[in-house]
């Protein structure tokens, strides 16, 4: 009797076990198959003329009148109220170049210290945002010293990411959910301080979230 007591609890464990593994692999290909369509959706975007999505219904400029206005801090950086979080497939028309926060696409783009060398979606970022990130962005304006300086940072830093965004209006820019500001370049002193207050600062909708298994370039 031992021994088949034995043999069910073997068997028992063997179809937890089975089941287990079902569940990783059904959860890897829900992951793979969201990714994916992001990409799909991304890319679709990128080619002249083509959308997937009507004009009408993406978020056009009337959704940038119910954006709270930011205020300005004494040593100029902007800072805006609550700003939607609901996952969305339509377009976002964000009033402000980069984007502080709101609505977003589902997938996050990755920000563990990733440096992307062209211009990422504005909707994947805001997903990173909402996980505690900073993203540092740039112009063409930019030194190319203090942008090898700031890759260094980005790179030793989980829970950032850079990228350039060509129309911004300052040369580097650092931005975290809701909060944005101008800075110098990679020596000012501000650069340090953003990225201690809002790398998973308290502003972070969703602190702890991944900052992997998002969007790569």
């Amino acid at each position: 009797m031992g021994s088949a007591k034995n043999t069910s609890n073997a068997s028992r464990k063997a179809r937890i076990e089975e089941m287990r593994r079902a569940d990783r692999a059904r959860e890897r290909r829900g992951r793979a198959l969201m990714i994916t369509a992001s990409a799909v959706v991304v890319a679709a975007l990128g080619v002249g003329g083509f959308l997937l999505f009507d004009k009408a219904s993406d978020g056009s400029k009337d959704d940038a009148k119910a954006w709270p206005k930011y205020k300005v801090t004494e040593d100029g950086e902007k800072v805006w109220g609550k700003l939607g979080r609901t996952h969305v497939t339509k377009t976002v028309d964000y009033p402000m170049t980069p984007p502080v926060g709101g609505d977003h696409n589902q997938v996050w783009m990755n920000c563990n210290g990733d440096v992307y060398k062209k211009a990422i979606p504005e909707m994947n970022a805001v997903h990173s945002l909402e996980h505690g990130a900073v993203w540092v962005t740039y112009n063409d304006k930019a030194k190319p010293a203090d942008l090898k300086k700031l890759e260094a940072k980005v790179k030793a830093t989980p829970y950032s990411l850079m990228s350039p965004v060509k129309d911004q209006k300052d040369p580097v820019m650092l931005t975290a959910w809701a909060h944005q500001r101008t800075v110098s370049g990679a020596d000012d002193p501000k650069v340090k301080e953003f990225f201690s207050t809002y790398v998973q600062g308290k502003q972070t909708p969703e602190p702890g979230a991944a900052c992997t298994n998002g969007l790569a370039q």
